[in-house]
């Protein structure tokens, strides 16, 4: 299994709205997607605003091309959740689940 790891800095007045999103659009999308094992979001305030690290479970590599397409590592971020972050990663983080 790998675990995708994503971070972005939402705008404090927008941190809601960014969850609603995740949960009721990204994270079913997800599920339709062979290979897709499930999602956490996990947030704490920070002074600037609220920082999410969003972690996907996939059962391969394969799968998430399914997802993020051929180069993985780049963000899937759409343009209505950029206008709700102060600032993202551009790239996702990959890693094998050991245990």
């Amino acid at each position: 299994m790998i675990e995708r790891h994503w971070k972005g800095l939402a705008r404090f007045d927008e941190a809601q709205n960014y969850e609603y999103h995740l949960k009721t659009e990204t994270f079913p999308a997800l599920a339709g997607i062979g290979g897709f094992v499930n999602a956490r979001i996990l947030k704490r305030q920070t002074t600037e605003g609220v920082e999410f690290l969003i972690i996907t479970i996939w059962q391969s590599v394969e799968a998430i091309v399914g997802f993020a397409g051929q180069n993985i590592d780049i963000a899937v971020v759409p343009d209505k959740v950029v206008k709700m972050m102060i600032t993202y990663d551009n790239i996702a983080m990959h890693y094998e689940v050991v245990k």
